[in-house]
């Protein structure tokens, strides 16, 4: 893998906004010319720094009634056993293990809070699972890496 740089930070920046974006529009932007800026996106491509273009849909946009982030503490090696459970639960949009007091944090997205209390509920009522900490999400400003 090769070193970034401003040029490469600048094309990254944008291609996570809009990955339609077209070469045109990206060198006006930056101030390189066509080519190097084809030229660039091709090295990133190929050194695997960009693995994929994407779109996002209106429905992964749109507002969630409720999206939170869920903190997991699980109890001795039931954590294969947990994680299986809560992969298995619609409203689990990511589960991601981690090291620390929390054994996974969980993103979630519920309908209603309601229906988001019942989701908490059955969390927390799954064998092996110690303790949980819940931070509602209120307003996101940027979504991607």
């Amino acid at each position: 893998m090769f070193d970034v740089d401003d040029l490469d930070t600048e094309l990254l920046s944008a291609l996570r906004h809009n990955a339609r974006i077209s070469v045109s529009s990206l060198a006006a932007m930056t101030g390189a010319s066509r080519a190097t800026v084809a030229a660039r996106i091709d090295r990133l491509v190929a050194s695997g720094t960009i693995v994929g273009f994407t779109i996002r849909t209106s429905h992964e946009t749109r507002s969630a009634g409720v999206r939170a982030i869920v903190m997991i503490e699980v109890l001795g090696k039931l954590a294969d056993r947990v994680a299986d459970q809560l992969r298995g639960l619609p409203q689990v949009r990511a589960l991601h293990s981690t090291n620390g007091k929390w054994d996974f944090v969980a993103e979630l997205e519920d309908r209603d809070l309601a229906a988001f209390d019942e989701t908490l509920r059955r969390i927390r009522l799954i064998n092996g699972i110690n303790s949980t900490e819940t931070n509602i999400l209120l307003k996101t400003s940027k979504t991607g890496f």
